[in-house]
C-alpha cells in the first residue's frame, strides 16, 4: 500500500493549482485511431499486422449508458460473460472459449487479476466505466508481449487523458432496483498540465442473487430477500509535458465495494438466501447476512523520452496493486479473506526507422504476493524476470509483419519462452485485407495453487498454442465493413483440482477451441448498425464442451442520431445454449446439464437539452427475459433508469 500513496503524491505534486471552467463541453479532439495493447506502441489498425482486435471507444460506453465494464463487454466477439446475480457479483469472462484465468485483464497496463485469488483470475464484478477512454481486447496468445495468463488473449483499460479547456461534470442516475449513482470530476490541460479526475458512487437494493423466476428450485423464503451492492470509484489521470520530448504521467484507480450475497449449497446444487448447515435444506429463518467487502487499488508513474530526433523512444515505468478481499457468512462472522499484491518495475525501449519498421524490446521484474489468514497463509511471494523484443515491419505499402520473442524466469515454476507471428497483407485493387496470427502463452501457479494446503510448489505453468486466420472488407468508402476470422486454440498442462487427491495437479489431455467471428458494419446517413457472430467450439480433453461456453451467440448494435442533439441506441444479444456446472441440480434432486439460451434487448437515449445539460436514460431487458448466465443465479428483469449529467 505504500507504494501507491508514493504514486499518489508525486500525482498530486503534479495537479495544476486551479482548473479554469470555460463556456461549452468537453472538447473532443479529432485524432486517428490508435491502439497500444496489440504491439505495446501506438499504432494505427492497419499497423498491427494480423491480431485480431476490437476497440470499445467511450462514445460506445456513453451510448450504451451501462455501469459496469462487463456490461460493455458482452457484444465482442469471442467474448462470453457470466455472472452469478446482479451488479457487483462475482463476474467471469471467457476468451474464445478459454478458462476466465488465460485472460490478462489490465488497467492501464497495470495487472487486474487478483494474485490471491485461486487462480490468478480477474473478476469484472466492481470495475465501473468511469473515466475509460476505450477498451483494447486483442484475441489470442499474447504472452509474448505481456508474460503469464495471456494464453487467450488480453483486455486492456485504458483511462481518458485531459484534454483541451478544463471542463468539469456532475451527474445523477437512478432507477429500478432503488439503483442509485451520484458521480462528477474534472477534466483538461492546462499549458504544460493535462488531467482526468473523476469520483463515483452506486448504491442499489439489487434482487435476490438466488433466481426467484426460477420454477426449478424452492422459493418460499428461499429467494425472499434482495442482494445489494455499494460501490465507490475514484479515477485519475495525470501528466506533465516537460518538453516536447519528455513527460511524465501517473493513473490512480480504487475501487471500494459491498455485495450482498446468498448461499450455494453442494449437496442440492442451487443457490438459495441460507441452507441449514446440517440438512441442507433451505432455511428461512436464520440470519442472511453473507457479503462480500472488496479495496481494490492501482497506481503508475510512467517516464516517457524521445531521443535523437524521435528516432529511439523510452519508456520507464513502476506500477502497484493491492487488492483486499474478506467474505462474511449468513451469520455475519468472517468466512475467508484474501490480501493480493504486485509491483513491476519495467523499461521499453524502441527504435523507429522512417515508419518502415519499428523495433521494440524491454525488460520487467514483476512480483507478487499474498495473505490469507483463512488459509494459513502468509507472506507468499513469486518473482517473474523478462526480456522481450518485438518488431513491426512494413513492406511497401500493403505488407505488415509483426513478430515477437520472449523469455519469462518465474522462481517458483521455471523459464518459459514465447513467441507470436502476426503478419497482415491489404490487396490494393479490392481493399480486402488478409490477416493470420500464430501465437504461444503460458500461465504461472497461482500462489494458492502453489503454498496452499491443497496446492503443489512442482505444479509447471500451464501453456497454449493458437492460431487465427482471416479477412476484413471495407466497400463505398468504409460506409460498409465485413470480415471473418477462423480460429484455434489448445492448452495443455491445465491445472485443476483433483478431488482424489484434494490437489492441484497438471491435469492430462489437451483442451481445444475453435470457432468463428466474423462481423458487418454498415454506416449510412446519420445511422451505425453492427453485427457480430461467434461459433465457438470447445472440447475438454474428454470431449465435453466447457461450461458456460455457448456454441453460437449473435450480437445487433444499432445507432441513430436523427438530429445532433439527440442519440438513440439498441442492443440485442441472443446466446446459445450452455453446459451448466457440474453437480447443478434442481429441488427434486435432478441434475441440470444445460442453461437454455435467451435474447435480450436493451435501448438507450440521450438528448442535449444544452450545450451543459444532458437526460439521458435506458431500459434493460425490454421483453423481460427470464434467463441465466449461471445455474439458479437470478439476472436483471425489465428495468429502467433515467439520469441528469450537467458539464461546464
Amino acid at each position: 500500500m505504500k507504494k501507491l500513496m508514493i504514486a499518489g503524491i508525486i500525482m498530486l505534486l503534479a495537479l495544476p493549482g486551479h482548473i479554469r471552467a470555460e463556456e461549452g463541453q468537453e472538447e473532443l479532439i479529432a485524432l486517428e485511431e490508435v491502439v497500444v495493447t496489440a504491439t505495446r506502441t501506438e499504432a494505427t489498425l492497419e499497423q498491427i499486422g494480423g491480431s485480431s482486435v476490437t476497440v470499445i471507444t467511450a462514445e460506445d460506453i456513453e451510448a450504451k449508458k451501462q455501469t459496469t465494464v462487463e456490461e460493455v463487454l458482452k457484444g465482442t466477439p469471442g467474448i462470453d460473460v457470466a455472472a452469478t446475480g446482479g451488479l457487483g457479483k462475482e463476474t467471469s469472462v471467457f476468451m474464445r472459449g478459454a478458462d476466465s484465468k488465460n485472460t490478462l485483464i489490465l488497467v492501464d497496463g497495470i495487472m487486474f487479476n487478483d494474485p490471491s485469488s485461486p487462480d490468478r483470475g480477474a473478476d469484472l464484478a466492481n470495475l465501473t466505466v468511469d473515466n475509460i477512454e476505450r477498451i483494447e481486447i486483442v484475441r489470442g496468445p499474447l504472452s509474448v508481449l505481456y508474460g503469464s495468463n495471456a494464453t487467450a488473449g488480453v483486455i486492456n483499460i485504458i483511462t481518458k487523458k485531459g484534454r483541451g479547456k478544463p471542463s468539469i461534470h456532475a451527474g445523477l442516475e437512478g432507477g429500478s432496483y432503488n439503483t442509485w449513482k451520484y458521480y462528477g470530476g474534472a477534466s483538461g490541460a492546462l499549458d504544460k498540465f493535462n488531467f482526468s479526475l473523476v469520483a463515483s458512487r452506486v448504491d442499489t437494493d439489487g434482487f435476490s442473487v438466488a433466481n426467484d423466476d426460477n420454477d426449478r428450485i424452492p422459493h418460499a423464503g428461499n429467494t425472499s430477500e434482495d442482494d445489494g451492492w455499494e460501490n465507490t470509484t475514484v479515477s485519475a489521470k495525470l501528466g506533465v509535458d516537460i518538453t516536447p520530448d519528455f513527460d511524465i504521467n501517473a493513473t490512480v484507480r480504487n475501487l471500494a465495494s459491498e455485495a450482498e450475497l446468498d448461499d450455494w449449497n453442494f449437496l442440492t446444487g442451487y443457490s438459495g438466501d441460507r441452507f441449514d448447515p446440517v440438512t441442507s435444506l433451505p432455511d428461512p429463518t436464520g440470519k442472511k447476512e453473507r457479503k462480500t467487502t472488496s479495496d481494490q487499488s492501482f497506481g503508475r508513474i510512467n517516464v516517457h523520452n524521445y531521443f535523437f530526433d524521435r528516432v529511439f523512444e523510452s519508456n520507464l515505468f513502476y506500477q502497484v496493486s493491492n487488492q483486499e478481499r474478506e467474505s462474511f457468512d449468513n451469520d455475519g462472522i468472517k468466512w475467508y479473506d484474501y490480501d493480493g499484491e504486485t509491483w513491476e518495475l519495467g523499461w521499453q525501449g524502441g527504435l523507429n526507422f522512417n515508419d518502415i519498421n519499428i523495433l521494440s524490446f524491454g525488460a520487467t521484474h514483476f512480483n507478487e504476493t499474498m495473505d490469507s489468514d483463512s488459509s494459513n497463509l502468509h507472506d507468499k511471494e513469486a518473482e517473474t524476470t523478462s526480456l522481450w523484443a518485438h518488431d513491426q515491419l512494413f513492406i511497401g505499402d500493403n505488407l505488415v509483419i509483426v513478430g515477437g520473442l520472449r523469455s519469462d524466469d518465474h522462481d517458483r515454476s521455471g523459464s518459459e519462452t514465447t513467441y507470436r507471428l502476426a503478419p497482415s497483407y491489404t490487396i490494393s485493387q479490392t481493399g480486402t485485407t488478409l490477416k493470420a496470427s500464430y501465437g504461444t502463452g503460458f500461465r504461472a501457479p497461482s500462489l494458492f495453487e502453489l503454498f496452499s494446503a491443497y496446492g503443489s510448489e512442482t505444479l509447471k505453468p500451464e501453456e497454449s498454442e493458437g492460431w487465427d486466420i482471416g479477412f476484413e472488407q471495407g466497400l463505398i468508402d468504409k460506409k460498409i465493413r465485413f470480415g471473418l476470422t477462423y480460429f484455434s486454440t489448445t492448452y495443455t498442462d491445465r491445472i485443476g483440482y483433483d478431488f482424489a487427491t484434494w490437489k492441484y495437479t497438471q491435469l492430462p489431455g489437451k483442451t481445444k477451441t475453435k470457432g468463428i467471428e466474423a462481423f458487418v458494419g454498415w454506416t449510412p446517413v446519420s445511422v451505425d448498425l453492427l453485427l457480430n457472430y461467434t461459433y465457438n467450439d470447445t472440447e475438454d480433453p474428454e470431449g465435453e464442451r466447457l461450461v458456460r461456453r455457448p456454441l453460437n451467440k449473435i450480437y445487433l448494435n444499432a445507432r441513430y442520431r436523427p438530429i445532433v442533439k439527440v442519440l438513440l441506441n439498441i442492443d440485442l444479444y441472443w446466446v446459445d445454449d450452455r453446459k451448466a456446472v457440474p453437480g447443478a441440480g434442481d429441488r427434486d434432486g435432478n441434475p441440470v446439464d444445460k442453461l437454455d439460451s435467451y435474447m435480450v434487448v436493451n435501448l438507450s437515449a440521450h438528448y442535449d437539452i444544452t450545450d451543459y445539460i444532458q437526460l439521458y436514460g435506458r431500459i434493460d431487458n425490454l421483453f423481460d427475459e427470464e434467463y441465466e448466465e449461471a445455474w439458479s443465479y437470478a439476472t436483471p428483469g425489465l428495468s429502467g433508469y433515467l439520469g441528469v449529467k450537467v458539464r461546464y
